[in-house]
């Protein structure tokens, strides 16, 4: 079984490959200097870009190209860094998605955001299989609880108490999620969400973030995941982990 993680840059995707050897995969499109698809045994690692817009294409444009080659992917991982809500997930911690919800999909009213459900339009959450992503969290000692996806990234007080309000338990924010839910779902594939914390989600203080501390973070997740997984069920692919035999 075939697993497409999708990123949001090189960064991400060489953390998640963990340093090991992986080679270019092409996909149809215009290229882009440091976007693109890699392959590690059964592990093929996206870099699709910023944003929900951007991950949602390339993700659809992954699983597009692979259903047309007859080698369709079992599971989509949106992986990488985020922000953390600081009492449920600190600096450092991981993160496996609950829900991802899009916390910023809707309208501002008088009376306050309304999400895109309530303007009776399609959905603003997708919930991963749980018995999967409870799996996961367990193996890789991470936070369970929902990772929210946003198309700005939260810079005060006043704006993540809102989003804890309207969110209660919300672990992280990240800013593809949503998007790599929405093309998976489109494809009927499963999907997770790992994310590693390099920064409270508040007051915006780029100097206090800790990227490179979550960026090895996110690699020691994926090196922790065990194979098989346990408690994936028989529709959900049994391992994460590449497997070095497997054929290109």
């Amino acid at each position: 079984m075939r697993i497409l993680v999708v990123t949001a840059v090189a960064a991400e995707a060489d953390a998640v490959l963990g340093g090991a050897g992986s080679r270019r995969i092409a996909l149809p499109g215009r290229p882009r200097p440091g976007y693109g698809l890699r392959r590690q045994g059964r592990l093929d690692v996206l870099a699709a870009g910023v944003g929900p817009a951007a991950a949602a294409a390339g993700t659809a444009t992954a699983l597009t190209a692979a259903d047309i080659t007859g080698r369709p992917y079992g599971l989509v991982v949106s992986a990488g860094i985020g922000g953390g809500f600081a009492e449920v997930a600190p600096v450092g911690s991981v993160v496996v998605a609950e829900s991802i919800a899009a916390a910023d999909l809707g309208a501002e009213t008088p009376d306050g955001f309304l999400p895109v459900t309530a303007l009776g339009f399609g959905t603003d959450a997708h919930r991963p299989p749980e018995g999967l992503a409870r799996a996961v969290a367990r193996a890789t000692g991470a936070v369970y609880g929902p990772v929210l996806t946003v198309s700005t990234v939260t810079g005060t007080a006043g704006h993540a108490a809102a989003l804890a309000e309207r969110h209660p338990g919300a672990a992280a924010e990240a800013m593809e999620g949503f998007g790599v839910a929405e093309a998976a779902a489109a494809h009927g594939v499963p999907v997770l969400e790992i994310r590693a914390v390099s920064n409270p989600v508040g007051p915006r203080d780029r100097a206090a973030w800790r990227i490179p501390d979550a960026l090895a973070a996110l690699t020691a997740a994926f090196a922790a995941l065990p194979d098989p997984l346990p408690g994936a069920s028989p529709d959900v692919p049994p391992a994460l982990r590449p497997d070095p035999e497997e054929e290109a």
